[in-house]
């Protein structure tokens, strides 16, 4: 299985403070990679190294062998980088329908195709189409978040705690969509805090402490690790 995505040692500051150090990873093809690790281990820091919006210090990040230097988020979301952010950065003063419209400007030809795909993995948003964003339950702006990502036709899905502040039935939906779209084939590299649903989920994960990557391995090698399990799951 080849190499989607390489992140080769990078290094991340925001402004004089480091968050990362020299880290590399990769997803396949395919695959759903997990990154694990304790609050401010630099796992939010790696997504927006990957999608262009932070860039780093030193390093690189490569799309298919290509290096994506100088190359700035909004053409990343063409090549097929698309990042569903932690707390889901909605515009709320806009519908649900102008919310989707908006995250497929690098895939207009798409459009109708990508809003059907939306509407029947979050059939909710078809109902609130034309329901201000702000004024969504947690739940129905997760799936606008994620849908708004889907708009643009992406290779790689960045999700970052996709289940963050949801109701636990809301939180099976997202897992379950989750689990249509690699279904689909899409390849996936998700944060999450509720680590043994992510490594149910995931084919590999890494495991990030201070911005350095100190294990990783099959997913659920990764679970039955007494060290891991101990330290971020509690048993």
């Amino acid at each position: 299985m080849s190499a989607l995505l390489e992140v080769r040692k990078l290094d991340a500051s925001y402004g004089d403070v480091q968050v990362l150090f020299g880290l590399s990873l990769e997803v396949r093809e395919g695959e759903i990679v997990t990154l694990l690790g304790s609050n401010g281990a630099g796992k939010t820091t790696t997504l927006r190294c990957i999608c262009g919006v932070l860039p780093p210090r030193n390093g690189e990040v490569l799309l298919r062998g290509q290096s994506l230097a100088g190359v700035p988020a909004s053409e990343r979301a063409g090549l097929g980088i698309a990042l569903v952010p932690e707390g889901r950065e909605l515009w709320p003063q806009l519908t649900v329908r102008e919310n989707l419209e908006l995250g497929s400007y690098r895939a207009r030809a798409s459009l109708r195709k990508n809003l059907d795909r939306v509407h029947a993995l979050f059939p909710r948003l078809l109902e609130r189409k034309s329901q201000l964003a702000g004024s969504l339950s947690g739940g129905e702006q997760q799936m606008c978040a994620i849908g708004r990502a889907l708009m643009s036709d992406p290779r790689l899905l960045l999700l970052d705690e996709p289940s963050l502040g949801l109701a636990p039935i809301v939180v099976d939906q997202m897992f379950e969509a989750i689990r249509l779209l690699h279904k689909e084939g899409m390849t996936l590299l998700l944060v999450e805090q509720n680590l043994i649903v992510a490594l149910e989920l995931a084919t590999r994960g890494y495991v990030i402490e201070t911005g350095r990557v100190r294990l990783e391995g099959e997913a659920a090698a990764l679970g039955r690790d007494p060290g891991i399990r101990a330290a971020y799951l509690g048993l």
